[in-house]
C-alpha cells in the first residue's frame, strides 16, 4: 500500500532540475539525439552535447549547422539558470569518451545522466562483403565507446541520487538487418552487456538501461521506403525522433527509479514481415 500523498504522486514538471545530462551524437536537428537533448533541457537538466559533424558530412543527408543545433536545444531551457554546452569528439578514439565526460563534469560540476545516442552509419556489408576493418570501426564507435563512456561516467558520478545511463541498441534481435552485419554485431553487444553493467553500476547508485528506438525517420527515409514500410506499423507511420526521446526522458527521471538492466523497444508495434531475400 502506498504511503505517498496525492501531491507526491504527481510527477514533477521539471523532474531533472539540478541535474546534468550528457547526450552524445547531437549534430542534426532531425536526429534522435537532438530530440532527446531538447526533451532533457525542457525537463530542467543542464545538457552537455557531444557531436562529430564529419560523420554526417559523409552521409547522404549531410551535416547540419551545429550552431543552430545548440541554439535549438538551448531554446528548451527554462528561466532557472540551466545551461547548454557542447563538444566535438571522434568517439572512435580510445581516449575520447573519457574526455567528453571530463569536459561535462568540468563545465557543470557533476554528471547525473548519460545517453549514448551516437552511432556509425554505413561502412558495412553482408556476410561475404564485410571486412575486418568494417567490424573494427563499428565495434569502436557503436559498442566500445559506449562502454568507455559508462566507465568514465561512473568514475565521475559523485553518488548523488538520480544517476542513470541509457544505451541505444537496434532491432537486431527481433529480425534480420540485411547488409548490416558489423552494425548489428556491435549493437547486439550493447544489448548483451546491459545486465552485467547494470548489476555493477547499481553498487554506485546508477541505473543502466538500453533502448531500441526501432525505425525512426531522421531524414533518410525515401518515399519508396515509406510506402513499403509504413504498413508494417499499426499506426501507419515511421517512428519520429521524439517517440524514443519520450521513453528515454522518462527512463532518466526518478519516475523510473526501479527500472534497470532492461532492454526496451519503442517501435510502435513494428511488425517485421518481408519476403525472404527481399
Amino acid at each position: 500500500m502506498s504511503t505517498r500523498t496525492a501531491d507526491e504522486l504527481v510527477p514533477a514538471r521539471r523532474p531533472l532540475l539540478g541535474r546534468t545530462a550528457v547526450v552524445t551524437g547531437v549534430s542534426r536537428r532531425r536526429g534522435i539525439g537532438y530530440a532527446i537533448a531538447c526533451r532533457l533541457a525542457a525537463y530542467g537538466a543542464n545538457v552537455f552535447l557531444h557531436h562529430f559533424a564529419p560523420h554526417d558530412r559523409e552521409q547522404e543527408w549531410g551535416a547540419d549547422d551545429l550552431g543552430a543545433v545548440v541554439d535549438g536545444v538551448r531554446a528548451h531551457l527554462g528561466a532557472d539558470g540551466t545551461r547548454v554546452a557542447d563538444m566535438h569528439a571522434d568517439l572512435a578514439e580510445p581516449g575520447a569518451p573519457e574526455r567528453v565526460i571530463d569536459a561535462a563534469a568540468a563545465e557543470f560540476g557533476h554528471v547525473d545522466v548519460l545517453v549514448c545516442n551516437h552511432a556509425l552509419s554505413g561502412r558495412d556489408g553482408a556476410l561475404g562483403e564485410v571486412s575486418a576493418a568494417d567490424l573494427d570501426r563499428h565495434w569502436a564507435v557503436d559498442a566500445r565507446s559506449c562502454i568507455l563512456l559508462a566507465q568514465a561516467f561512473a568514475g565521475r558520478h559523485d553518488g548523488r541520487p538520480g544517476g542513470s545511463i541509457v544505451f541505444m541498441t537496434s532491432g537486431q534481435g527481433l529480425g534480420p538487418m540485411p547488409g548490416e552485419v558489423a552494425y548489428a554485431a556491435a549493437k547486439a553487444a550493447l544489448a548483451g552487456v546491459t545486465v552485467t553493467l547494470a548489476d555493477q553500476l547499481a553498487d554506485e547508485g546508477i541505473r543502466l538501461n538500453t533502448v531500441n528506438p526501432g525505425p525512426v525517420d531522421t531524414g533518410y527515409v525515401t518515399e519508396d521506403m515509406r510506402r513499403a514500410v509504413a504498413p508494417m506499423f499499426p499506426f501507419g507511420r515511421y517512428g519520429e525522433p521524439d517517440d524514443p526521446a519520450r521513453l528515454i526522458g522518462w527512463l532518466v527521471t526518478d519516475e523510473a527509479r526501479w527500472i534497470t538492466g532492461q532492454v526496451i523497444s519503442t517501435e510502435g508495434g513494428f511488425g517485421r514481415w518481408r519476403p525472404h531475400g527481399a
